[in-house]
């Protein structure tokens, strides 16, 4: 139980509260106080707050929040925002009541060196792993996770993201400060949910966090806030703030700062090289923003060398959302990849993930690149064995299959689900319990993969069209060359072929 003494008062709607009179935290606007067992926090706004303000409160809180999570998945949502649940007011102050930040959410370990940083049971704030520097510097390697779980905090944020959008809500300020994020188990949270924008009804209170505002929003912040060519915060920066967020959990580094200065004077440098003369570091025909590595620190690399990681060792499905990001849609927001598309790319380059077979490998993950000879870009190791690979085809008509450029890599217990077999099916928050149980998984014995079938009622081996059989549910099917195997035949059943890699 918190000590101190115990304020009680009630929400704007009636329900009673009580609070710690003991401020445990301050960000940029608010003062934040526990309840009495630390289920909930009390934020109250230092400054005085408008009516408008107090209405787009009470909004978000209300009516906005009930319209996710009364909704289909709205349980989901629990875990991807800490949503304000009432408003408040007590001593001529206006605040938020939301609940407590999952324990997850707060570091273990802390940093090195038996926590020389004191950051143990603090935030886990995403910018602590969002820069090589950072990881290799502070953290414990305990705290640092892998990138495969950096490919699941990325699905995490887009889903979030994509459903505010489509609420037709914009967060305003998405960057590593309001997001927390746990490595160790791949989740991810979004927070400071009460500065929403609702366009043409409630505007954004802040322009953004350094780092990821958008180009549009810096060349225009000389303007006045009502000045119809002042860009605002909104869906389309949004898309911006989220893109950097990705790029930077995955490959450590920020994707426009580079090393060209645009003018001596930094702030006017800063307000160039972020806003109209910014550059993708990793630009394919301008390389005048390069990373130079001779202004490299050492805990920076190998992250800022872009000749040896670069952007396209995410694979097919993100490196072409990175060029639509960072350079047609850099100074177009209408170009910018939507959550929506990162969820889906993210959700396939899942699905294309190699472990490492150097167990002492940092990122322990890598996307397979389609060669006769997958090597590792983190440490350099070269696959060897048999490494299936499975080409997925989806029905329109019953007999009939397409190419669906999706593949599934495979490796010891790698588990087959329902969004692998049918086409239909979307693994997403409104994914059923039974959508969520393995149909089969794959295993390795005596040099021969096979895939196994958990609860596959028309698998069948249909290499040869005048001999199919049919794969029962408890027994396994070897995976060779060229095997084409039928996972249903209902309406978006799946038939994968199997592309055999034998790497000496």
């Amino acid at each position: 139980m918190a000590k101190g003494k115990i304020i009680k008062t009630q929400t704007t709607d009636g329900k009673p509260i009580e609070y710690v009179d003991q401020i445990i935290g301050s960000g940029g606007m608010k003062d934040v106080y526990f309840s009495p067992d630390r289920s909930y926090v009390v934020a109250f706004f230092r400054d005085k707050q408008d009516f408008q303000a107090k209405e787009r409160l009470e909004m978000i809180a209300g009516r906005f929040r009930e319209n996710i999570y009364n909704n289909i998945g709205g349980e989901y949502w629990k875990n991807l925002y800490c949503w304000p649940t009432h408003v408040v007011e007590h001593d001529n102050k206006i605040g938020i009541v939301a609940p407590t930040y999952q324990k997850q959410f707060f570091f273990e370990f802390g940093s090195k060196n038996n926590d020389f940083l004191g950051i143990k049971e603090k935030e886990k704030e995403g910018k602590w792993f969002a820069s090589a520097s950072n990881q290799n510097r502070f953290l414990d390697p305990r705290e640092r996770g892998n990138w495969q779980n950096y490919l699941r905090i990325g699905i995490l944020l887009s889903r979030a993201v994509r459903r505010l959008h489509a609420a037709g809500l914009a967060h305003s300020d998405l960057s590593y400060k309001n997001v927390l994020v746990n490595p160790v188990t791949g989740a991810a949270c979004i927070i400071d949910i009460d500065g929403l924008v609702v366009p043409g009804k409630y505007p954004p209170d802040v322009v953004g966090t350094p780092d990821f505002i958008a180009p549009e929003v810096i060349m225009t912040s000389h303007l006045k806030k009502d000045d119809p060519n002042r860009k605002l915060p909104s869906i389309n920066t949004d898309r911006h703030a989220l893109a950097v967020l990705i790029y930077m959990y995955l490959l450590y580094r920020h994707p426009l700062r580079g090393d060209k200065v645009h003018d001596m004077e930094p702030q006017k440098d800063e307000i160039l090289s972020m806003g109209e003369k910014s550059l993708f570091v990793e630009h394919p025909t301008d390389t005048s923003n390069r990373i130079r590595i001779a202004n490299v620190k050492p805990a920076e690399l190998p992250w800022k060398d872009t000749s040896k990681i670069s952007y396209t060792i995410t694979g097919p499905y993100l490196t072409p959302l990175f060029q639509r990001a960072f350079i047609d849609g850099l100074l177009d927001p209408s170009k910018r990849p939507t959550a929506d598309e990162w969820e889906v790319a993210l959700v396939k380059t899942i699905d294309l993930l190699q472990p490492c077979q150097n167990t002492s490998c940092d990122q322990k993950w890598y996307v397979f690149d389609n060669s006769i000879k997958p090597k590792c870009p983190f440490c350099g190791t070269t696959y060897k064995g048999k490494l299936p690979v499975l080409n997925l085809y989806s029905s329109r008509k019953e007999g009939q299959f397409r190419p669906e450029n999706h593949r599934l890599m495979v490796y010891t217990n790698q588990s087959l689900w329902e969004w692998h077999t049918n086409r239909n099916v979307v693994p997403n928050e409104r994914l059923s319990d039974k959508q969520k149980k393995r149909e089969g998984y794959f295993v390795l014995h005596n040099n021969t993969w096979y895939l196994v079938n958990d609860r596959m009622n028309e698998l069948m081996d249909v290499t040869d069209s005048n001999h199919k059989k049919i794969i029962p549910v408890g027994s396994k099917v070897e995976l060779t060359d060229g095997k084409r195997i039928l996972f249903s035949r209902q309406d978006g059943g799946r038939l994968a072929v199997v592309q055999l890699v034998e790497s000496k």
